[in-house]
């Protein structure tokens, strides 16, 4: 655990951060009051500035850093329109490179910057590292990915409405929103987010995706995320894996088995680790992925969703992050980079795993089969495949009432399945004679049929407890449309089999013994994990 300091430090608010073009941004730094020079850590954010930034600020001045929060293009009291990362990355404006530059110049920096925390603030780093800023010597990314079509918008091609747009009208348009502080009070500010999510919640049912006030002229944006709907061009600027090959920076990826943002975290990885730019950057890649959802409070804690995983599950983010900056920053040789580059949890018999590769090189993948069972509706899971005359199994959909989720937004974590499993095909396995470890990639594959020219796949792994409880492991979907290619969408032929091959992304999960595994489903130890 990490003691704080009781070093004096110095606050300072509106600085202002010019870009190559002129545009300006806001920010905010803490230094220790000590003359000197010190590294710097910088977190770029879309969200709400002071509050957000505060408590990282402190920690890390009071422990020998400067740190820089500062907002992004068009947010808050930076100048400029907000885009969805189109200026962040390799692109004729690159604001990240000119903050990190601007960051090793000030008098107060000793000229080694690094970058730190999660999500939107995560993605700056991603899409910052291809650039090469010559001060930069590393990243701490959390929870986060610089593949914008796969994870952030689309998923197997099917547009996350829940997700965008409820992040579009809380974290987005409260800050355009910010920036019209003399002329918004706090409640006509509340009362704007409240109407555009009450928009939200009538504008998901109905088709064409065309309006949703009071969105119109804050988040024009939004609309031309709509209208790219599939991976071509138009996402290239904001696909960070088609540009692993330029990073030379060391990386910590840290993720989480139940975070929306998972995928984009594993191929940063394994992009990196395969094809960095050069063999040094190559083996300062390091993974970390436990049994978190979403944001750094849920690091903290061992309870996940409806689960347990116990007092190893508790992740120390700030003792963590001093360490990797002490270490790259300031020269302090403290075992960080010790041991084995991957560390897994996991979960059912909740204990850290280390590896060398992602995905461990010593796996089996062993194909599990769906096979229809003597109830309508509810199959078996086998390692043995079915007989070559087994009926096939089917279901009605209607797209005015879909099958509800059992999550919202961010928060994916392991939930019960048995309010909606009477609406869906579920196939159980037999109940397990001895535990069953799945750590990996997991894929479901359907040879399916549609009266429709197009629908949605959603499969979901769960593990079944003695209770009856049918919790989540891992999901994924997939648009039909999209069965071939991402960039070349083709229609179904009514009636016809076609191959799907659905994406449910990875995990680390004991299934135990005395239990069945259901849905259609397809070492070395490590002690507690700490810094």
């Amino acid at each position: 655990m990490v003691t704080e300091q009781p070093e004096v430090i110095v606050e300072e608010s509106g600085v202002k951060i010019p870009m190559r073009d002129g545009t300006v941004l806001d920010a905010m730094v803490w230094r220790p009051a000590a003359p000197g020079r010190y590294p710097v850590l910088v977190e770029r954010v879309a969200y709400e500035l002071v509050g957000r930034a505060r408590a990282n600020g402190d920690f890390y001045a009071r422990h020998g850093y400067a740190v820089v929060a500062q907002s992004v293009r068009g947010c808050h009291a930076s100048d400029g329109q907000f885009t969805l990362m189109q200026d962040d990355g390799w692109g004729e404006r690159q604001d990240g490179y000119d903050t990190i530059e601007w960051a090793a110049s000030q008098p107060w920096s000793s000229g080694q910057v690094g970058m730190f925390d999660g999500s939107y603030s995560g993605s700056t780093q991603y899409m910052l590292a291809p650039t090469r800023p010559p001060h930069l010597r590393a990243l701490f990314v959390r929870q986060s990915t610089g593949d914008f079509y796969h994870d952030w918008v689309y998923r197997g091609g099917a547009f996350l409405h829940g997700f965008s747009r409820r992040w579009t009208a809380g974290s987005v348009l409260a800050p355009q929103l910010g920036r019209r502080a003399g002329l918004l009070s706090e409640e006509s500010t509340r009362q704007c987010i409240e109407q555009a999510l009450a928009e939200e919640e009538r504008a998901v049912w109905s088709l064409p995706h065309a309006s949703w006030p009071p969105m119109e002229g804050l988040a024009d944006w939004y609309w031309d995320l709509l209208d790219h709907p599939e991976d071509g061009p138009y996402w290239h600027p904001v696909t960070m894996s088609r540009m692993v090959a330029e990073v030379d920076t060391p990386i910590l990826h840290l993720g989480s088995w139940y975070d929306v943002f998972l995928g984009g975290t594993l191929r940063a990885y394994t992009g990196i680790r395969a094809h960095g730019r050069t063999a040094a950057a190559r083996e300062a890649q390091r993974l970390i992925v436990g049994p978190w959802i979403h944001s750094p409070a849920n690091l903290s804690r061992r309870v996940t969703g409806e689960l347990d995983f116990g007092p190893e599950a508790v992740f120390d983010l700030h003792g963590w992050r001093l360490r990797w900056y002490d270490h790259w920053l300031k020269g302090v040789e403290n075992g960080v980079m010790d041991g084995p580059p991957v560390r897994v949890f996991l979960m059912g018999t909740n204990r850290w795993l280390g590896f060398q590769a992602w995905p461990p090189a010593d796996i089996t993948y062993r194909p599990l089969h769906l096979a229809s069972g003597p109830e309508s509706g509810h199959g078996r899971l086998t390692f043995e495949p079915p007989p070559t005359d087994d009926a096939p199994d089917s279901y009605t959909y209607d797209p005015a009432e879909p099958v509800p989720s059992t999550v919202a937004g961010l928060q994916t974590g392991p939930t019960d399945q048995r309010p909606i499993e009477d609406r869906v095909l579920v196939y159980t396995s037999e109940v397990l004679t001895e535990n069953l470890h799945v750590v990996g990639p997991v894929t479901a594959v359907l040879y399916a049929a549609s009266s429709a020219p197009d629908t949605d796949w959603v499969v979901r792994l769960c593990d079944v407890w003695p209770d009856g409880r049918s919790t989540t492991v891992c999901d994924g979907i997939l648009r039909a449309r999209y069965r071939e290619s991402f960039e070349r969408p083709t229609l179904l032929e009514p009636g016809q089999v076609y191959r799907f091959e659905v994406d449910l992304r990875a995990t680390a999960q004991t299934f135990q013994a005395g239990q069945p595994a259901a849905g259609p489903r397809h070492q070395q130890r490590l002690p507690a994990l700490r810094p």
